[in-house]
């Protein structure tokens, strides 16, 4: 094993404590090479940078890749701000069904503020794009949030 549990955690820590000092340097560097390894929540950290423009130049786009990767391993809050980037267009096409069917399943989880988002596109779909909608996000579930795009 290249990396112990531990050291994951230190480092997202490390990262954590730098950001809020506001050495937003150090925190990426903390940070990305996690994100590029595949950690979640480093994946999350780094959308979030990227979609305030802290410490990295402002860039949706690059917001959208780290929270969706981060959104397919199940990392909650990373599903409700993809849900969101897809319902105001932002660094993607504005797609209504796409942004319920991430923000349904932050729902589904009990997150408040997925709710209220989700409930939000929900006004301006159609019955039967919700129903679909909700159809794609069961089976979205159902393939552990892998090609849900």
């Amino acid at each position: 094993m290249l990396f112990s549990t531990n050291t994951w955690s230190a480092d997202l820590k490390k990262g954590a404590m730098a950001y809020k000092n506001g050495d937003h340097a150090a925190a990426l560097r903390e940070w990305k090479p996690l994100a590029f390894q595949g950690n979640a929540k480093a994946q999350f950290f780094l959308g979030n940078m990227y979609y305030k423009g802290i410490g990295v130049p402002q860039d949706d786009g690059a917001a959208y890749k780290w929270y969706k990767k981060a959104a397919e391993q199940g990392l909650t809050r990373a599903q409700n701000n993809l849900g969101t980037l897809y319902m105001r267009g932002l660094g993607v096409s504005r797609n209504n069904t796409r942004a319920f069917i991430w923000l349904h399943l932050t729902a589904m989880q009990g997150d408040k503020v997925g709710i209220k988002n989700r409930d939000l596109v929900a006004k301006i779909m159609s019955k039967n794009q919700l129903r679909k909608a909700e159809e794609l996000a069961l089976e979205c579930k159902k393939k552990k949030y892998k090609g849900c795009y």
